[in-house]
């Protein structure tokens, strides 16, 4: 209540309105065990510095990604990002100009959102991109609820190749539905996806790179769901991957979303990351977020307004798309400023560093008794059987100094078959000395 802008009077008079005569019969069903009066058992204050260095203290405890040989990805990848990224987007122009709700006076924002879009849309084939979601798990869950109501259909048909948290994300969204078909993990992409489309589907959700590391054809996939009606949703977590391989839209996708932290945003201990959607022309109205556009005011000069915001703040709410109520800004704009900086050769170049250097740590592993690659196609990232539990191994490698990967048992618990499973990155930033280093060092485990 005290940070309430409102006089005393002001106060009295809602307390009034209510019937009641203090602040705290606001709280009388409250059990008056929580109110607990009780001095915290917490250390007397200390001075500034000395609890400066206590911090550093701990802080050197914690082992960033760039202290040694780093095979982790599962939907968040480590990348050099260029210093003139993180100095661009400290600019106060950017960092003041947060959102885009007064246009007139946030053009350079908003000219911002424009490039972005343009960006995404070229990166993913598709026509029209928004100016960004919260992640990518957030993105596929609002293009699921997108087809739905553009299909006027329940049924979602969701690849057991899609990253555990993402497929998570939409079934909290969905709850039980018994439309909602999940398909199970699927390790080697050899499921059936195209046999669980019928009448009542609205969308099939498909990744590719998908959480295994596989690449998938998605355009039997995208005819069969066409012919039924339904829409296919491409999913990514490797934007770069985009770099190298044909887009999602040249292969038939209706909407594209994903993770594009891979690019001006380092791993930063899980985010805030940044989620790319895109779609075509006619499907757009229903795309929840912002759309920026380009035009001319009264007098010829070139501007940028929002041409479209279906969120609840811009209009009614039963008419919303969306209950999001804002863009990670900042991480688009490092995002664009870094696609800005590689261009297309740039993109090309760096996807196909990421591809070899995946190539040659698969290679090395594939070598080693007992280690069996089970990918046969794969981009940056590809899933190892090991001959024990991968959890462990995990571990004991990370007392070595690698952090070897994801166990697929950390994001598949309880699920025997994949006990085994190690799903391993490798980038641009991965060098020849690492992937040595994480091949003796298996051998020795294992």
């Amino acid at each position: 209540m005290r940070y309430l802008p409102n006089s005393d009077q002001d106060r009295q008079v809602m307390r009034d309105a209510i019937g009641i005569k203090s602040d705290d019969e606001l709280f009388v069903r409250v059990p008056k065990k929580v109110f607990d009066t009780a001095k915290p058992d917490l250390p007397d204050h200390q001075p500034e510095f000395a609890v400066e260095a206590h911090i550093r203290q701990l802080a050197g405890k914690n082992r960033a990604g760039g202290d040694g040989p780093f095979f982790v990805g599962a939907g968040a990848y480590r990348h050099h990002v260029p210093a003139s990224v993180d100095h661009l987007i400290q600019r106060s122009e950017f960092l003041t100009a947060y959102t885009p709700y007064q246009p007139e006076i946030s053009q350079g924002t908003l000219q911002m959102l424009f490039e972005f879009q343009t960006q995404v849309a070229n990166l993913t084939g598709m026509e029209v991109a928004n100016a960004s979601l919260y992640d990518g798990s957030t993105a596929a869950m609002e293009a699921v609820l997108m087809a739905r109501r553009l299909k006027k259909r329940d049924g979602v048909v969701v690849s057991g190749g899609l990253h555990p948290q993402y497929r998570d994300t939409i079934a909290t969204y969905l709850g039980k539905d018994p439309a909602f078909k999940c398909m199970q993990a699927d390790p080697t992409a050899q499921e059936d996806i195209i046999a669980q489309i019928d009448d009542s589907t609205a969308c099939v959700v498909v990744q590719s790179p998908d959480f295994y590391g596989n690449l998938r054809d998605l355009r039997p996939i995208a005819e069969a769901a066409h012919e039924k009606g339904a829409l296919l949703i491409a999913v990514f977590t490797e934007v770069v991957s985009l770099g190298a391989i044909e887009s999602p839209g040249a292969q038939g996708a209706d909407i594209v979303v994903g993770e594009g932290q891979s690019i001006g945003n380092p791993l930063t201990f899980g985010g805030p990351y940044v989620g790319l959607m895109a779609t075509r022309p006619n499907l757009v109205r229903q795309m929840p977020g912002r759309v920026c556009g380009e035009t001319v005011d009264a007098e010829g000069n070139r501007g940028f307004v929002l041409t479209l915001s279906t969120r609840e703040q811009h209009i009614r709410r039963d008419k919303a798309t969306s209950n999001i109520c804002t863009n990670s800004g900042l991480c688009a704009l490092a995002f664009s400023i870094h696609m800005s900086l590689l261009g297309q050769k740039g993109i090309e170049h760096l996807a196909l560093l990421n591809h070899q250097q995946a190539v040659k740590t698969a290679d090395a592993l594939s070598k080693i008794d007992g280690v069996e690659v089970l990918n046969s196609h794969f981009f940056n990232e590809f899933t190892v059987k090991l001959p024990k539990a991968a959890a462990p191994v995990v571990e004991a490698l990370a007392e070595k100094n690698i952090l070897a990967g994801v166990p697929v048992s950390r994001l598949e618990p309880g699920k025997k078959d994949l006990e085994n499973l190690l799903v391993i990155a490798a980038t641009e930033l991965t060098s020849d000395a690492d992937i040595d280093a994480l091949t003796n060092a298996l051998k020795e485990v294992i």
